[in-house]
């Protein structure tokens, strides 16, 4: 069953890239007392990802920041080396989302947003979502009927349910 509002995210971890390589970062540690954004594509680098989905979240970072949210994170079913590669190319990216890598797709699974994308050759893949939580009870969530369209889960409609 696919998570809805007013659950709360699961128990969980991610990969990130540090300075130091690698780590683990829990749901937890991410949003435990925080209201953020959490926002998930199908795959870094990919067309509707790269170029309409994350950078709306960049530009729009001010304006998020200014609603009171303290956390706008992207997930994806990647490597966290695929993450970092692509927040290094993504211009503005660094400092403003924080990149998750579910490499697994045992998030995804865990709240029930799997995309099976093996028909494509892509595998266990994130649907397109974005959420809004706090404290890590999800209090708006727009999943995108289309996975190649970021308009229910942009951050301009994002904006609106703050």
């Amino acid at each position: 069953m696919a998570i809805a509002v007013g659950d709360m995210l699961p128990d969980a971890s991610f990969k990130i890239m540090t300075g130091e390589g690698p780590a683990e970062i829990t749901v937890a540690q991410l949003f435990t007392g925080r209201k953020a954004i959490l926002f998930a594509v199908p795959g870094a680098f990919t067309p509707t990802c790269h170029v309409r989905h994350l950078p709306g979240y960049i530009e729009n970072y001010d304006k998020i920041r200014a609603a009171g949210v303290q956390e706008i994170a992207v997930v994806a079913v990647n490597d966290v080396f695929v993450m970092d590669a692509w927040k290094k190319s993504s211009p503005g990216a660094e400092g403003k989302v924080t990149f998750l890598a579910d490499g697994s797709a045992d998030f995804a699974k865990a709240i029930g947003m799997e995309l099976d994308a093996t028909a494509h050759g892509l595998g266990i893949r994130s649907k397109r979502y974005a959420m809004v939580v706090d404290d890590r009870k999800v209090v708006a969530l727009e999943v995108e009927d289309v996975p190649s369209t970021a308009e229910r889960s942009g951050a301009a409609a994002i904006l609106d349910l703050i």
